[in-house]
């Protein structure tokens, strides 16, 4: 029978022998083992993909890390969301999506995701509202005269796509106001393109598209579809001051990690994105599209998360839309 001394002394030799053998991403801290991923929804060009080239350097400059980005365009973002869904839960994937990956699990028969259940809230990035613009050949100045001439010409209008929020933001326009203009899907660059060639009377869109435009006089715009007159364009009625109380529509970025995550991961990924889109250049960058961002926790942004699902499911439901 071996000595005590002799068997410990194995079994510490077996021990480092298989610590020696184990990955090298779980002996160095996050996020220095390897490059982080983060998985963008849309195609590059698009305003997701901005926003995430916006902060890889800077985070790369806060937390130590290699930040890159991957572009999964396709099914509205579902493609992104579900490869990330089955990703490593180990801070080495994340996902930058839209506000779609909260209308989507509503609008599609099966987007393959629980906005809510799949994956740990990280941080919520920009947003921007929405605004209505028109052809500059259209007779009206303001909103309200918009919906009278509405009432008595047929009218089309444009939007980014079938169930994002620049096409549900009309459609409760619509409801509220009792009008019907027919509704063009666009793809999001070209719908603003739409309107300033006369396709199309009306756009619904985000707001980055279309700031340069109404500058150039190639569009008017009517109301953005926050509660408050944006800062981009001051001189814009907010939809709230005709009357319709009940918007606060945006079309907003955000940064989720597969569920099972480290919360300290988390925790330390949302310090770092908060950081960094408070930093002068980034603040001025996104002023500049017509976006903004306030510092919020990870239980902020999950509290906001499960108010807009089901805000927006409501909004698909009462207006019939779907994406298959």
């Amino acid at each position: 029978m071996l000595p005590i001394s002799r068997v410990l002394k194995i079994c510490s030799m077996v021990l480092l022998a298989g610590l020696s053998c184990m990955p090298a991403a779980s002996q160095t801290e996050w996020p220095k083992a390897k490059p982080v991923t983060l998985v963008v929804a849309f195609a590059p060009g698009a305003s997701t993909d901005i926003v995430a080239r916006s902060l890889t350097q800077k985070l790369s400059e806060l937390t130590g890390g290699n930040f890159i980005v991957e572009n999964k365009g396709g099914a509205g973002g579902n493609i992104a969301t579900t490869h990330v869904k089955r990703a490593a839960p180990d801070g080495y994937t994340l996902l930058v999506h839209s506000v779609a990956f909260a209308v989507n699990p509503s609008l599609y028969a099966d987007a393959g995701y629980d906005a809510v259940k799949d994956f740990a809230p990280v941080a919520l990035g920009p947003k921007t509202p929405n605004i209505f613009t028109v052809n500059p050949g259209v007779p009206v100045k303001t909103l309200p005269e918009l919906v009278d001439a509405a009432r008595r010409s047929p009218f089309n209008y444009a939007s980014s796509g079938i169930g994002t929020t620049t096409h549900l933001s009309m459609e409760r326009l619509k409801t509220a106001a009792k009008i019907d203009i027919v509704h063009v899907p666009y793809q999001p660059a070209a719908a603003i393109n739409a309107v300033v060639a006369g396709h199309t009377q009306i756009a619904s869109t985000s707001m980055p598209p279309a700031v340069p435009m109404i500058r150039a006089g190639k569009l008017k715009a009517l109301a953005v579809t926050s509660a408050q007159r944006s800062p981009l364009l001051p001189d814009v009625p907010s939809i709230t001051e005709f009357g319709f109380k009940e918007f606060d529509d945006y079309t907003w970025f955000a940064f989720m990690a597969p569920v099972g995550t480290p919360q300290a991961i988390v925790e330390k990924l949302n310090a770092a994105l908060n950081k960094a889109m408070e930093s002068p250049e980034i603040v001025e960058k996104f002023a500049q599209l017509g976006m903004s961002s306030n510092h919020n926790s990870t239980a902020e942004f999950g509290s906001f998360l499960k108010s807009e699902v089901p805000k927006w499911s409501a909004v698909v439901k009462s207006s019939g839309a779907k994406a298959d």
